[in-house]
């Protein structure tokens, strides 16, 4: 039985408002799975972009080298194919060219057949007010429960 890969981007939720969620398949090779099956991957500091012919990219994804891969090994910051209906293909690129709107990964993944998956969502940066309301918010949040609990 194969352990669960759960790679999380615990920065998109504060620093951006997400509006739409989606999951997309990774076109990687042999050493860079196996990176992600040790968890050697990180999505904290990486965006979506298209390029000219409508075709989805995750840039800045760092997987880390596999150790016993020797010269077939894999470059850890290359750009890696995300795949998608077409129709969410446009749907994304109308939303991203005419909003403004930006395409960030929140979770990489592992499905039951073993395939890497990634969350990625359409989402809106906040700006700094917005980002303090969600501190009160959470801090509010944590007061509170500290009273319910110590009233039960």
């Amino acid at each position: 039985m194969q352990k669960k890969i759960n790679i999380l981007n615990k920065k998109a939720k504060f620093q951006y408002e997400i509006l739409d969620k989606y999951t997309a398949g990774i076109v990687l090779t042999g050493t860079e799975i196996k990176s992600i099956r040790n968890s050697q991957a990180s999505i904290a500091e990486s965006f979506c972009e298209f390029n000219e012919q409508g075709e989805l990219f995750v840039i800045n994804m760092n997987i880390q080298e596999y150790a016993f891969g020797n010269y077939y090994n894999h470059r850890p910051k290359a750009e890696r194919k995300l795949l998608l209906n077409k129709r969410e293909l446009k749907k994304l690129l109308k939303e991203v060219n005419t909003s403004g709107l930006t395409i960030i990964p929140l979770r990489l993944f592992l499905n039951e057949k073993g395939l890497a998956k990634l969350d990625i969502a359409l989402a809106k940066g906040k700006k700094l007010y917005d980002k303090r309301e969600t501190l009160k918010d959470r801090d509010n949040k944590r007061n509170l429960d500290r009273i319910k609990k110590i009233y039960n």
